[in-house]
């Protein structure tokens, strides 16, 4: 872990310790990760969608059917760290039934406690209030938003169908 602390203070974030890191990788956030809701692909999925974080090489491919403008079949398949799959346990939680602003709130509540210290999502993406440790890890954040960006994604293709 010490490689990656002396990385966080050199990019100006003297505050992060072994600590830190501990806190960021919980208990909670690790069984979360572990069970993950609707992993896997769709036959046929009126949308789908594949998004990759840049910095880390995540990915967090989606497929879903969109019925009377909510989401009626729901699957992801998820490549990530911890963290992006703890976040895609609570969205593929909270995705069936959800509508596309429902999965856009969700997506501006995580990003706006993430960068700006906002509070947690509302339900059903209440559980993502244990990112809040991630906060100081700006380096992380696209892979815990993965899950959600690849939602949108996948409503705005299911979209002409629907």
């Amino acid at each position: 872990m010490g490689g990656y602390v002396a990385t966080a203070q050199a990019k100006g974030n003297p505050h992060v310790s072994d600590t830190d890191l501990i806190n960021l990788y919980s208990k909670r956030i690790l069984a979360m990760a572990a069970d993950i809701p609707h992993t896997g692909r769709l036959d046929s999925p009126m949308g789908s969608a594949k998004v990759r974080a840049p910095l880390c090489g995540s990915v967090v491919t989606v497929d879903l059917d969109v019925s009377d403008g909510r989401i009626s079949r729901f699957a992801q398949d998820v490549k990530a760290c911890a963290l992006g799959q703890a976040a895609a346990s609570v969205v593929g939680g909270g995705a069936l039934g959800a509508t596309r602003d429902d999965i856009a709130a969700g997506r501006a509540a995580l990003s706006d406690m993430l960068k700006s210290g906002g509070p947690a999502p509302q339900a059903p993406f209440d559980g993502l209030k244990v990112m809040e440790a991630a906060r100081d890890f700006s380096n992380r954040h696209a892979s815990i938003l993965l899950s959600f960006d690849a939602t949108l994604k996948a409503f705005d293709d299911a979209q002409p169908q629907a």
